[in-house]
Order: C-alpha cells, then structure tokens, then sequence
C-alpha cells in the first residue's frame, strides 16, 4: 500500500501536508507560493531551508538543477528523504546553515522565519551562503490579517509574526538589496467562498478545529475544491494580505 504524508506525518499545528481534504485550503495557499517562484529556480542550486513535509521541495526539484532540503525535525527529515528520492536532505539548524559561502543560487524558506527565534541571524546565513546576485524567497503569514490586534501568535509554534514593513527590514537590514515585498490574497473564486461561509472561509475552518465536531459537508467540499490557481500574488494591498512574500538578491 503506497504510504501518504498524513500517516507519517501528523497534523499538528507546525506544518501542512497534502493529501488531507480538511488541510486542502492550507496545503493549496502554500503551493500557490511555490507555484509562484518556481521558474525562478530553473536550473539553480537551490537550498530549502525549511521544508517540512517536502512537496514544495520536490516540486522545485522539477527544474532546478539540484536541491538540497533542510530541516531541524529528524522524523521530517527522514520522511522527506524516503519520499522524495530527487531532492537531497539534511538535519540543520537553519541559524547554522551547512554550506559554503557562496553555495546556492536560490535559497527558498516558506512559512519558516515565523517559527525562529533569531529572525535576523537566520536571514544574515542566507546571505552567507548565496553567491553574488543570488536570490531570496522568503513568505511568511502577514502579522496583521493572521493575528489581529494580538501582541503574541496565535499559532502556538509562531514566535514572531511580521507585517510587511517589518519583513522588509530584516531582509534589508540583513544585506539584501534589490527587495520586492508581495502579497498574497483570495482570488475571485475564494472571494466567493468567504460570502458563501460568513464571510471568512479561514475563520469557517478555525471555528470547526476549536469546536472539535465534524465538518459540515459544504465546507468540507469547498475547501477539498480550492486549488493554488485560487490565490494571487501581488505588490499592491500588502497590508491586507493574507501572506508575504520577500524577493531580494545578495549584492
């Protein structure tokens, strides 16, 4: 029997997975990133530092020349290795990355930075290890749509969320230049799901988690339905997206 993500990897809060139709939403609002960046990475040394369950790592391992994936959990880790035989894997802390200066072309790290406590030493081994020109992918939940009014995260395995002013300055102020600031929002179609369900198809999922029933079978059909095709990235309203997404080079 093939093995899936779910029963090797558990749902717990810290990542997604795909293959789950109650963690569809959140698998597709990450792959929409991935989606996004991917002809970046054609033919790259790309260096994912953060992979979790190891898709979007795999997916990235379509066009770039090679991948190395990194991450902390020893049964991610090995879960991503077994799986995802093209993509080469390492345990590493991500404020200690293991390659040389210069080393990648890219270095990819999505919904990653807001589980670090050294947000700015991680950002400076980046830049530490991206050749001259190189680029940085880096996204992030936006501070101020998932945590509103809040001080701390509401996500327990968050340390520090960011709004896209302050996302811009750590990677400024970690060497960067060239810097791009993106948002990512609910395209046409998600725009109607969020009317069909309150008004908020996240705040629909959060509010069947908290209570711990089953879903309701119409929720549960559109969020197995939406697809990364349903979100859009853009430079515009930033304050009001959902995710940010960095872009910027090694000088």
């Amino acid at each position: 029997m093939t093995e899936t993500p779910a029963r090797t990897l558990p749902l717990t809060g810290e990542r997604t997975v795909p293959g789950v139709p109650e963690e569809n939403y959140w698998f597709r609002r990450h792959e929409a990133v991935y989606a996004a960046v991917r002809d970046r990475c054609a033919g790259a040394r790309v260096l994912e530092a953060g992979c979790g369950e190891g898709y979007g790592a795999a997916g990235l391992a379509e066009v770039a020349a090679r991948v190395l994936a990194l991450d902390l959990d020893m049964p991610t880790a090995a879960h991503v290795a077994r799986r995802y035989p093209r993509v080469g894997v390492a345990r590493a802390d991500l404020v200690g990355l293991p390659v040389r200066d210069g080393g990648c072309d890219v270095v990819v790290s999505l919904q990653v930075i807001e589980h670090l406590w050294e947000q700015e030493r991680f950002l400076r081994e980046c830049l530490r290890v991206l050749r001259p020109g190189g680029l940085l992918v880096v996204s992030t939940p936006n501070r101020l749509t998932f945590s509103p009014g809040r001080d701390t995260p509401l996500n327990p395995f968050h340390t520090r969320e960011l709004t896209g002013a302050e996302l811009a300055a750590l990677v400024r102020d970690a060497g960067f230049a060239d810097l791009e600031v993106h948002g990512l929002h609910h395209g046409p179609r998600l725009r109607e799901l969020d009317a069909r369900h309150g008004g908020s198809l996240v705040d629909a999922q959060v509010a069947v988690a908290l209570d711990g029933g089953e879903w309701p079978a119409p929720l549960l059909a559109d969020v197995g339905a939406v697809a990364a095709a349903d979100f859009a990235l853009q430079a515009a309203d930033v304050d009001t997206s959902l995710d940010l997404l960095a872009l910027a080079t090694r000088p």
